[in-house]
Parts: structure tokens; sequence; C-alpha cells
């Protein structure tokens, strides 16, 4: 009892101590916040909220939810039937498994939080996945080979995107993570090796070693572009140069995606269904494990929470130019 009540006494000595950031009102409202809202409100990435706001829109939809606490009386029937439903609407696999995979992220986290005894979604069965291979192609060392020399070497913009694609290509980073990138976030040194600084999903850091043909080819850049020496900078920015008294702004995703990935396998012929950046990180991924790299090194290399997803890049045994139908020979 003496215990409880010197704690009483400190907290509120530390209380008058130190002014407070939210009025009364404002700290009951926090208090009464539903941990389904504060689950969406905690997902960082702008891509997965947006992918799990519409996968939970459709199953609010499916169900008559209104409010979110009505998600604590959600049964696995309830789920059973969503996915019947799904199915019905001749959606892909992938497609199902990526929205029942959203819902059962919310209720691992009401697990969590004591909202809920249990996760209806354990247990129900998921598609199988369309294909070993997943639905991201790879290019084949010759097309690599002709994407990387594709851009000019004597203007500022084709040295730029020789730079961008050279990073992807070697360091299989997705397009989000290459426009984050800074100045100094680029050739850190860690145990005599540069490295790349590397901002990946949920705000998670990864140390990447940095491929000697990207470093030439980023100094390169960063010698015509002539903003090297500002380390807080985006390192990949637009060819204009601000105004004056407007910082430098990045490269967006979009702008990566159209204007130098696509824009370049277009002028090559590479087209087909899901070519762009993320191709690449598939290529990039797809030949390290064709080089003998370790598939675990490899996933912590692409930055992938779990190894069943790095395993989509395996194509070890299906390359086309090892088919027997290159050894047929008549005569």
């Amino acid at each position: 009892m003496v215990k409880i009540k010197t704690m009483t006494t400190d907290i509120e000595l530390l209380g008058a101590a130190f002014p407070r950031a939210l009025t009364a009102p404002e700290f009951a409202r926090l208090a009464d916040v539903p941990p389904e809202a504060q689950w969406f409100a905690n997902l960082t990435s702008p891509q997965t909220r947006r992918a799990y706001q519409n996968d939970l829109a459709g199953f609010m939809r499916f169900t008559g939810i209104a409010q979110p606490e009505e998600f604590r009386v959600v049964t696995r029937s309830h789920v059973l039937a969503w996915r019947a439903d799904l199915e019905k609407q001749a959606l892909s696999g992938a497609t199902i498994r990526r929205k029942l995979a959203a819902l059962a992220s919310l209720f691992d986290y009401l697990c969590e939080c004591n909202a809920v005894l249990h996760n209806p979604v354990r247990g129900v069965r998921r598609p199988a996945v369309d294909t070993l291979e997943g639905k991201t192609p790879a290019l084949g060392d010759a097309q690599a080979r002709a994407l990387l020399n594709a851009p000019p070497a004597d203007t500022l913009k084709g040295k730029r995107d020789r730079a961008i694609l050279a990073v992807l290509l070697f360091h299989a980073l997705r397009r989000e993570e290459l426009t984050k990138l800074l100045v100094k976030d680029f050739a850190q040194e860690r145990r005599g090796v540069p490295h790349l600084r590397v901002q990946g999903k949920g705000g998670k850091l990864r140390f990447i070693p940095a491929h000697a043909s990207a470093l030439r080819l980023v100094a390169e850049y960063l010698e015509m572009a002539g903003h090297g020496r500002e380390a807080e900078g985006p390192l990949f920015r637009r060819v204009r140069v601000p105004k004056a008294g407007q910082p430098a702004s990045a490269l967006t995703p979009g702008s990566v995606y159209a204007d130098v990935v696509v824009f370049y396998m277009k002028q090559l012929g590479i087209t087909g269904e899901n070519m762009g950046p993320h191709a690449l990180r598939a290529t990039a991924a797809t030949s390290a494990l064709e080089h003998h790299a370790d598939i675990a090194k490899v996933q912590e290399w692409l930055g992938h929470a779990s190894i069943s997803t790095t395993r989509v890049y395996d194509r070890r045994g299906s390359k086309p130019e090892d088919s027997p139908t290159f050894r047929v020979a008549y005569g």
C-alpha cells in the first residue's frame, strides 16, 4: 500500500514538472481510439495502406460492417463466405490470398490487444499461388545488358538514368526505395566496403554492399549534376534545376516507372504484362540465385519478411536457354 501511494506521488510530481501537450479532451479521445483504427494508423507504407484499405473495404461491404468494433464479432464462417464470394468473382488466387492476408493481419493485431480471443482467418484455406514463378517477369541477360546501355552516356538525363537502372538491376531495390535514397545513403563505408543505406517497407533499414558498376555510374552522374556534396538532398532528382530558394525534389516512383524504366524498355522492344521496375528487381534476384547466392541471403538482400516470398524469384532450372529445344538437331 505504501509503495502504491509513493508511486502515485511520484507520477503527480512528474506531471507537475512537465507541461501537457495534449488537452484533457484530446487525451480522453485518444484513449478511446479502437484497436482496429490503431492497427490501420500503424501502417507506415502508403502502398500497403492503400491496398489494405481496399481489401478491408471489400470485406466490410460484404459483411455489412459499419463500425470498427463490429470486427470483434466476425467468425470463421464470415471469412469462408467472403472467400467463396471472391472466388465467384473469378479473381486470381494471388489476389484472394492478398485479401485474406490483409484481414489476417488486422486480427493478429486485435489478438495482441486482447480485443478478440482468436484470429478467424486462421485455418481458412487460401488458394494456391497461380504459378511458382509469380506474375513478375525477369529479363534475360542480354536484355539486362541492353537496358543498362540504352540511355545516352553524354547527357545529364542519360547519366542519371544509367545510374538508376544500375542501382535497380544490381541491388534489386523497389522503386519507392530508390526514390528515398539521399546522397549520404550511397557509398557508406561499412567494414571497408561501400554500402547503400536503404529504407525498406515498414521503415525497416537495410545496408546493401554497392556494386562496382553502380558506384561508377552514380559517381559520373553526381559529377555532372553537381549535387554530390548535398548529403541531405535526394540522390536521384529531376534534371530541371529548381527555382531559386526552392529545394530540389526527388524523382517520384511514377516517374521512375514511366520516364526511366518503361521508356527505355519500349526503345528496346521489351514489352509485356507487368514489365516495369519490379521486373528489374525480379531480374536481379533471379540472377543472384542462378549464380549460386544463398536464398536466405537473397531474402535479407531483398528485405523480404518471409523466405516464401523470395522463392517466387527462384527460377533455377527454368532458364529458356537450357531448354532441350536448343539441343534438337536434324542432320
